[in-house]
């Protein structure tokens, strides 16, 4: 029994999360939740720091500004939502761009706008 990947699409965790509850919803109605599949789900719970929604857009709006670029690097912000300067710095150590001050706090200003 093989499967194979027909579509690849990053998404934030909050996205994820929503659609693990509707998993889990239908889930329970046949049987009991597996362990792996409550774990995942309290993981994404845990970790999901907005709306589904709000950290879509907020992935939409990074990706617009010409330091961050790329869609899977505006989703891994948008989960992470850095509250300072050096936890950019983090995200783009792997990256081949060292960013400005300036670049920094866009980010960060951007980030701001959605915070809860």
């Amino acid at each position: 029994m093989f499967k194979e990947v027909k579509e690849f699409q990053y998404i934030t965790i909050s996205e994820a999360r929503e659609i693990m509850e509707k998993i889990v919803s239908k889930r329970q109605e046949e049987a009991e939740l597996l362990f792996e599949t409550r774990r995942a789900l309290r993981h994404l719970r845990n970790f999901s720091k907005l709306p589904a929604e709000k950290a879509k857009a907020l992935a939409e709006e990074l990706e617009k500004l010409p330091q961050v670029g790329r869609h899977d690097l505006a989703i891994k912000i948008a989960d992470l939502m850095p509250r300072i300067p050096d936890e950019v710095r983090v995200i783009y150590a792997k990256e081949r761009m060292t960013l400005t001050p300036e670049q920094i706090e866009e980010i960060i200003e951007v980030i701001d706008k959605y915070r809860i």
